[in-house]
């Protein structure tokens, strides 16, 4: 028996619409990773991308455990000397909930062209509107 190999033109893609309200931020990242990669599919290709589209809804309301919201830290560096950034979670959270949530998933996908791709295929949003509504896209929920 071959192995199945998906072609880039069969491909089907759905909308799914999470809604992020007290969920653990790790257990969101992962199953959106999933989903983004396409391996809860019968039909997943490791060299396609074969994930569907995902929409976050309510980033702001994402649950960090522990004292994790204090101690966690998003570093950056500029490129000049010396230019090494650090923000804390908390702040990160009050002012853009939306970019923890996205760089939480994006470290999850592939490093390389793939992963760029599919990273393309995610849509986070800090409150409960959205603007994807003409996909009609499916509710998901997993357990949190």
């Amino acid at each position: 028996m071959k192995t199945y190999v998906a072609k880039a033109d069969q491909i089907e893609r759905k909308w799914f619409v999470v809604d992020a309200q007290g969920m653990k931020l790790g257990r969101l990242s992962t199953e959106v990773a999933r989903i983004l990669r396409g391996k809860h599919k019968p039909t997943y290709t490791p060299f396609l991308d074969c994930g569907d589209f995902v929409i976050i809804i309510n980033a702001e309301k994402v649950v960090l455990t522990g004292k994790k919201l204090d101690q966690k830290m998003y570093r950056y560096h500029t490129g000049y000397p010396g230019g090494l950034k650090e923000t804390s979670y908390r702040k990160l959270m009050s002012s853009k909930p939306e970019k923890a949530v996205e760089m939480a998933i994006k470290g999850m996908l592939p490093k390389n062209a793939l992963g760029r791709q599919m990273y393309k295929k995610l849509k986070v949003y800090a409150g409960p509107k959205h603007e994807h509504t003409a996909q009609k896209p499916e509710p998901l929920t997993f357990e949190a």
